[in-house]
């Protein structure tokens, strides 16, 4: 597993929680709730490339097909 690959998702993260907040405290709950769902729907298509590339790895492994 990458390391570099939890970083980025953990900066994103970050990025996404002060834009929540910035965009909260300007009165703009919905395009706060929004960003904030796009954020997880990128976050999840991340962690989703993982474990596709974990189940090709088992799959060459056993020698699957």
């Amino acid at each position: 597993m990458d390391v570099g690959l939890i970083v980025k998702i953990a900066g994103f993260s970050i990025i996404l929680a002060i834009l929540n907040t910035v965009l909260r405290q300007v009165q703009k709950d919905e395009l706060a709730q929004l960003l904030l769902l796009a954020g997880v729907a990128i976050i999840a298509l991340m962690v989703f490339q993982l474990v596709n590339d974990l189940f090709q790895t088992v799959r060459t492994m056993f020698q699957l097909y």
